[in-house]
Formats: C-alpha cells, sequence, structure tokens
C-alpha cells in the first residue's frame, strides 16, 4: 500500500493494518522527511488518544493529515505506533 499527497509517496508498506475502514502503516514505513509533530489530539473511545502529523510537501502543508496512538488500548495494541491517514491523502495500490 501506498499513501499519497500532493503526488508524492510518502508512505509505503506491503504490512498495514486495516481498522475500520483506515489503512494503518507501520512506523517505519513512513517518508519522515515529510511529517511534522502536531499539537492536535483526539480520543477515541475503544483505541485511546491519538496523536497528529502535518504532512508537508514541496512546500505546502496539510495540516493534521496523519495520525497515530503512540499508547493505544488494549484492545487497540497491533496498531500502536502505526499511522493513518486523512484529508486527501490517497491510499491505494
Amino acid at each position: 500500500m501506498k499513501a499519497i499527497w500532493n503526488d508524492q509517496v510518502i508512505a509505503e508498506s506491503d504490512d498495514t493494518v486495516v481498522v475500520e475502514g483506515n489503512h494503518y502503516f507501520p512506523a517505519d514505513s513512513i517518508n519522515k522527511e515529510f511529517f511534522k509533530e502536531s499539537d492536535t489530539h483526539s480520543v477515541c473511545p475503544w483505541k485511546g488518544q491519538a496523536n497528529y502529523y502535518t504532512v508537508e510537501v514541496a512546500g505546502q502543508e496539510n495540516a493534521d493529515a496523519a495520525w497515530y496512538y503512540p499508547e493505544a488500548s488494549e484492545l487497540a495494541k497491533n496498531i500502536e505506533g502505526y499511522v493513518a491517514f486523512w484529508k486527501g491523502v490517497k491510499v491505494e495500490n
């Protein structure tokens, strides 16, 4: 699977985990040069607190376009640290 934004592959992995229709990419499969930590957080009732990244490619920013659970709940340990996308980031084979 590939995550693409602004015509740039920002993550690629053969080992994504699908939860609620979202592909979660292993942390080591993202191209870290395109990711900046965000101060945004949200809480999922069963997965725990999510942290966000802003994606930046070719001088354009996509605020909070990626999220991950640094300390997932027991029910979501299989995606702890994995990164998922939204806000126009295409995920495809």
